[in-house]
């Protein structure tokens, strides 16, 4: 299967993850694949956009296809930074950068109104058409500083509800097991596995 994406942690989180489920599927990222034109993630949903690059990678490679839409969004942004979550700041993938916006958009914000909540939609295409998608929340809140040096995007600023570490302080397994991601690629994984993956 072919998981529509060049970020290589996601990649190697997404591996873990269908690996820890039991779902025996080889999973390949867009840099093992032949270059294709990406079409735009234009839409205005997780959903949308999960779906534009799941159709993409099943149309050009003939491969089934994984593609997920993720981010934050935050109450008192009125659901920003949401679809934007990777390009915040302007320029896609510079996870600093988004993360120094948010917390200076914020800053003035005070600490019990600064809830958030990662979401995931996650969307497997079929060469044949046949298409699925799952989704994922994990609401919790924002911290004023960056802590931790594992995970990625905003997790150093992200404390789960229930937790007082943020994503970024959590164990790989630890993520996995709450994160908006985790459950949305172990409800894709059970898809997988009944329709023979």
């Amino acid at each position: 299967m072919l998981l529509a994406t060049r970020n290589a942690k996601k990649l190697k989180e997404l591996r873990r993850i269908l690996a820890a489920t039991g779902t025996d599927v080889e999973l390949v990222g867009l840099d093992d694949a032949p270059p294709y034109p990406q079409t735009p993630e234009t839409g205005l949903t997780f959903e949308e956009n999960a779906l534009l690059k799941a159709r993409d990678g099943a149309k050009v490679t003939g491969l089934p296809t994984i593609a997920d839409d993720s981010g934050i969004t935050v109450d008192v942004l009125g659901g920003m930074p949401g679809v934007f979550s990777a390009r915040w700041a302007g320029r896609h993938g510079d996870d600093e950068a988004n993360l120094r916006l948010v917390l200076g958009q914020v800053a003035e914000v005070p600490d019990e109104h600064l809830g958030a909540e990662f979401v995931c939609a996650a969307a497997l295409s079929f060469p044949d058409g046949r298409e699925y998608v799952t989704h994922g929340r994990q609401p919790g809140k924002l911290i004023r500083e960056p802590r931790g040096e594992n995970g990625f995007g905003y997790d150093p600023i992200f404390v789960a509800a229930g937790n007082t570490r943020t994503n970024a302080e959590l164990t790989a397994e630890e993520k996995d097991a709450i994160s908006h991601r985790g459950q949305a690629m172990r409800a894709l994984a059970e898809i997988i596995r009944q329709q023979g993956g």
